[in-house]
């Protein structure tokens, strides 16, 4: 946790969790007295903690977890009137936001430490529980998808989200063993993975890519990010800055594209007029993605893979917030659970 000049009361103790690159997202959103700030995933709290270690310093938390919400409220308390949490999805944190005059937003992207550790929630295969993975309370299972997914659709999800080389194997797996009895745990599914779907790595479960394949796509993760991304252009006043800290290559690879895009003239078009090219509404602070050192990572192995993005809004109006093209092709939610062929 980060010190400084902050009261001790308001900084809540010790997180439930070690905020990856802490000190550095500090840092890169340059936090000032009367300055407010939106933490999109506020989790165990972590990044709020070290925005409101600077007096007068306010934040909006933000999580579509509600038991991250309900486990906030000490530090509500404890802030003084400088936090305000809500629950709801981040790709609606301009309209949180409304007309307020936004500082600086970070984003810790994935699941959280305190949902992997519960059973409940089926976000693991290390403790058997429902095959849930909703990062909220609303929409179809895990388990919803294992069930009604064809063999083609549950492969192309497990190939692109997961990466996974043996997804086409994992896909026929899954389908041969829900026709002979429906797979309803985090156990049972990894057991099935497992069978066909090696590892390199003997320390990573063979099925740790078709559980992340299936979380991301269950809470739609890759579209959330995006639109978030869209949504914290509009929130951002002026010299606002944009924090982003990702755990893997797609969601990286999001952040760099947009970020890329928005920190340049688009090139110009036959089909559109030279004086109406839109402005840069970015500017990139980080050329390259800062990563944790090797004290960070043995005192918090879930920093292994961290990257850090930073930019700075510019007073250029936001661009249209059709984010679409960043986004891979995937099979439909919607069409999985009509059951399409």
């Amino acid at each position: 946790m980060m010190t400084g000049s902050g009261s001790k009361a308001v900084a809540g103790g010790l997180a439930r969790h070690i905020p990856v690159l802490g000190r550095r997202v500090a840092d890169w959103l340059d936090v000032r007295a009367g300055g407010l700030y939106i933490d999109a995933t506020f989790g165990g709290g972590g990044y709020t903690r070290a925005i409101l270690q600077t007096a007068g310093a306010r934040v909006i938390g933000i999580d579509r977890d509600r038991a991250a919400i309900a486990g906030g409220a000490a530090l509500v308390e404890q802030a003084g009137g400088r936090l305000a949490l809500v629950e709801d999805r981040f790709s609606n944190l301009a309209s949180i936001a409304g007309e307020a005059c936004i500082d600086g937003i970070v984003f810790d992207l994935g699941v959280s430490s305190m949902q992997v550790d519960e059973a409940e929630r089926g976000f693991s295969f290390r403790l058997d529980g429902p095959l849930d993975m909703r990062m909220g309370r609303d929409g179809p299972t895990a388990a919803d998808i294992v069930a009604r997914a064809g063999e083609r659709d549950l492969g192309a999800i497990v190939a692109t989200l997961g990466e996974e080389r043996h997804a086409r194997a994992v896909a026929r797996a899954v389908v041969r063993a829900r026709n002979a009895a429906p797979i309803v745990s985090t156990r049972a599914l990894a057991d099935i993975v497992a069978r066909v779907a090696g590892s390199r790595d003997a320390a990573i479960h063979p099925a740790t890519r078709t559980f992340q394949a299936l979380r991301i796509f269950v809470n739609d993760e890759l579209g959330e990010l995006a639109r978030g991304l869209a949504a914290a252009e509009r929130a951002l006043k002026p010299s606002g800055r944009l924090v982003v800290v990702a755990f893997h290559s797609l969601e990286d690879r999001i952040v760099k594209t947009f970020l890329a895009e928005r920190s340049r003239t688009p090139a110009p078009s036959r089909h559109v007029p030279a004086a109406a090219a839109q402005p840069p509404t970015f500017r990139v602070l980080t050329r390259r993605p800062e990563t944790p050192d090797q004290a960070e990572i043995a005192a918090n192995p879930r920093a292994r893979s961290a990257k850090l993005r930073a930019a700075e809004r510019s007073d250029a109006p936001p661009r249209p917030a059709s984010v679409e093209n960043l986004l891979p092709r995937l099979p439909s939610l919607a069409d999985i659970m009509r059951g399409r062929p």
